[in-house]
Order: C-alpha cells, then sequence, then structure tokens
C-alpha cells in the first residue's frame, strides 16, 4: 500500500503527548490503536516517533485486513456520559459536594478536570 494511502487512515487518530513527572520526560499514545508507546525529552521528538508508530500499525492492520479502530480525529463528545458506582460511593461523593455547596455534577467535573 502507498504510503500516501497509510497516512491518510493514520491522520485519523488522535496523538496523545502527556508529560509524565514520574518518568521525567514526555509520553506519546493514539487511543485506542496504541496506549503509551514512545517517550522523548520533547514534544516534538514524541510527535515523530508517534506518527511513525501509528502509521506502522495502520499499514499492518490494513496489510492483514484486519479492522482499523474507530478514527478519534474530530470526534465530537456531547459532554455527558452515565457513571456507575457503588451506592455507597454515590453517597460519600454527594455528601462531599453539599458541604462545598457545589451539585453533583460541579464537583464530579471538577475531580475530573483535575486528571
Amino acid at each position: 500500500m502507498k504510503k500516501s494511502n497509510i497516512a491518510k487512515y493514520a491522520i485519523r487518530y488522535v496523538k496523545v503527548i502527556e508529560w509524565s513527572a514520574e518518568d521525567r520526560c514526555f509520553i506519546g499514545s493514539a487511543p485506542p490503536l496504541v496506549g503509551q508507546c514512545c517517550h522523548g525529552s520533547t514534544e516534538e521528538a514524541v510527535m515523530k516517533q508517534l506518527c511513525v508508530i501509528v502509521e506502522d500499525l495502520v499499514e499492518t492492520l490494513l496489510k492483514h485486513g484486519d479492522p482499523l479502530p474507530p478514527a478519534t480525529a474530530g470526534k465530537k463528545y456531547s459532554g455527558k456520559f452515565i457513571i456507575r458506582v457503588a451506592p455507597a460511593l454515590h453517597q460519600k461523593v454527594a455528601l462531599k459536594a453539599m458541604a462545598r455547596g457545589e451539585s453533583l455534577n460541579e464537583f464530579v467535573a471538577d475531580a475530573l478536570a483535575k486528571v
């Protein structure tokens, strides 16, 4: 398969580069195609490695006739999702939110923003 065709598919995946305080370097992934798979001292170096890895994975999947995971680039998110937790955890979080004068939604959204 031509490199341009592979690149056309590879660009459909968001490349995520995060700083790892534990590893003291940048780490790259492209979910759901590949988890943390490369690292480096600069974001640019990791992006370069990550793009090669994603293209290689796409090429391998296409060569073997395996389906590609759903694309992530340009995906729209509604801002809503449902999560199920144990009733005791629900109670604990709801009470903490009330103690802070927040709605449960505000409390959880704030906690998630810190991830």
